[in-house]
């Protein structure tokens, strides 16, 4: 009898879910940052999914799947009272939280997940969190409300200008780096994203930490599809990771990796 039960399902957007999953041990012992191994069905592909929230009290922990490929159409397609096969976690290394003043946090798309319990313990802290949510349309914005509720500000950026201001998250970046004094920032989001939120802030010497799991979550495997290059050394993502200091990683190597599994 699997143990890992799902009791709460919702549609973020045509192909993004969010399962809440009956998993006791995890939900206590995972913090911001950790992620868990998914496999649904026997023969089921292993698939890398930050650990969104958690509620120990009910022992459950909060995933948010984007569908690509078939193994994430299995588990999207999964509905209250099944039971996912296998969780298998908190993997990777925690989120370093500590208190540095005002923290920049930027969540592109379905990254906006993963960022969530950063921007929770980022507040908790004791930090200003202006949180920055960019996506290509207003539809594809998630999870705004939790967002809202752990920052002072809220600042949301879509591609075509469907809600709050049309432009890039880079854009956003740079007009809070003009307004006030930014202590830090972190960003998580597709590669792209990442890479360009990291030029911006280094032009203007702002401390930059980026999460790499989403690189992990393309269902690239874990074989080392996560092998990065930071300060010219090879790291892999899944174990010395999810997080990097944004302005050591060779980001073009990195894209130029994910295309080749296009």
């Amino acid at each position: 009898m699997s143990m890992f039960k799902i009791v709460e399902k919702e549609h973020f957007s045509e192909h993004v879910v969010k399962l809440v999953v009956e998993a006791p041990m995890i939900a206590r012992s995972r913090r911001p940052g950790h992620f868990v191994i998914v496999r649904t069905g026997d023969g089921g592909e292993r698939i890398p999914l930050t650990i969104a929230d958690a509620d120990v009290n009910r022992g459950t922990i909060t995933l948010v799947i984007q569908e690509i490929g078939t193994s994430t159409k299995k588990i999207c397609g999964l509905e209250p009272g099944d039971c996912l096969t296998d969780v298998v976690g908190p993997l990777g290394q925690a989120t370093h939280i500590e208190k540095v003043g005002t923290v920049v946090c930027c969540g592109g798309g379905v990254g906006v997940a993963p960022l969530l319990p950063i921007i929770k313990a980022m507040k908790e802290a004791g930090n200003k969190v202006i949180s920055i949510l960019a996506a290509r349309s207003e539809d594809l914005i998630i999870l705004e409300k939790q967002v809202a509720e752990y920052s002072d500000e809220v600042i949301i950026m879509t591609d075509d200008g469907s809600k709050g201001k049309k432009g890039l998250v880079t854009a956003g970046v740079e007009d809070v780096i003009n307004r006030e004094k930014v202590d830090l920032v972190v960003a998580i989001g597709p590669a792209v994203m990442m890479k360009f939120v990291a030029l911006t802030t280094k032009k203007y010497d702002v401390p930059t930490m980026v999460s790499l799991n989403t690189i992990m979550v393309d269902g690239t495997g874990m074989c080392g599809a996560c092998r990065i290059t930071v300060d010219g050394k090879t790291k892999f993502v899944c174990i010395d990771g999810p997080e990097f200091d944004a302005h050591k990683v060779d980001f073009d190597e990195m894209i130029m990796r994910l295309k080749a599994y296009n």
